[in-house]
């Protein structure tokens, strides 16, 4: 009697020890005591969190986006006038980021970004009408514990809760992964950077 509850307890540490080994991955995890009350990403959202300047980002998602879709579609409204469309070597891809400032100071957010392939092709994010769009990305500024998207917003409040950088890609960006988002100061100095997922 005494050797199976011993086995019994035996297999009770394994199982609890299995357990604790699978925990949050530290790099999905937020800043050490800081980014509350936020949802980490899951496996349709990279959650990567980045320091970049005073305000943290995180990037829920980036994807292609079609146009012709029901889903999609709300993102590419607010084009500035006569932009063209993608060619059939071009693509519209959606960056949506999440920020929070973890300051005691008022900051701003960036509205300076870029991503660079493998090939040292750079694309820039395009300009949206925050009055046509309302997803579209706009700099804030936040004060302490402020987050953007606000809470209540149609950006906070969509699937990705995040607000968008649009881009027109070359369809040879699929061949020149990864791409790298880079969040920028008014300078053009880099402040951070995220390796995307594409």
């Amino acid at each position: 009697m005494n050797v199976r509850r011993l086995w019994i307890v035996a297999c009770a540490l394994v199982v609890a020890f299995a357990v604790a080994a699978c925990g949050t991955s530290v790099h999905n995890a937020p800043p050490p005591g800081t980014l509350t009350g936020h949802e980490v990403g899951n496996e349709i959202n990279d959650g990567s969190y980045i320091q970049a300047g005073p305000i943290t980002y995180q990037m829920q998602i980036s994807r292609e986006l079609n146009p012709y879709s029901v889903q999609d579609k709300p993102y590419v409204q607010g084009l500035p006038a006569g932009y063209p469309q993608p060619t059939a070597n071009q693509l519209w891809y959606g960056v949506f980021l999440w920020a929070k400032n973890q300051h005691h100071k008022a900051y701003r957010t960036s509205d300076n970004f870029k991503i660079v392939d493998t090939q040292g092709i750079t694309y820039y994010p395009i300009k949206l009408n925050p009055e046509e769009n309302p997803f579209a990305w706009r700099p804030e500024t936040l004060k302490y514990e402020g987050t953007y998207p606000g809470e209540d917003s149609v950006a906070a409040e969509g699937e990705s809760q995040g607000a968008l950088l649009l881009f027109k890609l070359n369809s040879s960006a699929y061949a020149n992964r990864p791409l790298t988002l880079y969040v920028l100061n008014h300078h053009g100095q880099k402040l951070g950077s995220i390796s995307l997922d594409f």
